[in-house]
């Protein structure tokens, strides 16, 4: 069974950074895709950032590009979000989710779509002066 533990979320002021972890467990991390989702108060869900674990490949939404980095660490089964430049807008609930690549192309799910099969269990961001 897959168990998602992210952690690193925390009151920041905007222009400051912070690096979400999510560690991972119960799964051949390097066949899994990783991502990270974002929930704002009062909006859907959406898609900050993913990653192939195997291939390295990685995703970004619009919103997020040249300010966040997405990043693994296969011995420690653990995927990061590194995030710089924070904005007001960046104030969310922060998911970790994950799933088996071969799974995600068999169902047609593409990056950033909000499909994925294992979810953890959130962290707070809030970006504010």
């Amino acid at each position: 069974q897959v168990r998602l533990v992210e952690s690193g979320g925390a009151l920041v002021q905007p222009g400051g950074s912070l690096r979400l972890s999510c560690a991972a467990s119960g799964m051949i991390f390097r066949l899994y895709v990783m991502g990270w989702y974002r929930q704002a108060p009062g909006k859907q869900r959406e898609g900050v950032s993913c990653i192939s674990t195997g291939e390295g490949e990685t995703y970004y939404a619009d919103s997020v590009k040249g300010r966040f980095t997405i990043s693994t660490d296969k011995a420690k089964t653990t995927v990061y979000l590194q995030m710089n430049s924070l904005k007001p807008e960046d104030t969310a609930v922060y998911y970790c989710a994950a799933d088996n690549l071969a799974s995600l192309v068999r169902r047609g799910v593409g990056p950033l779509d909000d499909d994925f099969g294992s979810w953890g269990q959130g962290t707070q961001v809030t970006v504010s002066s």
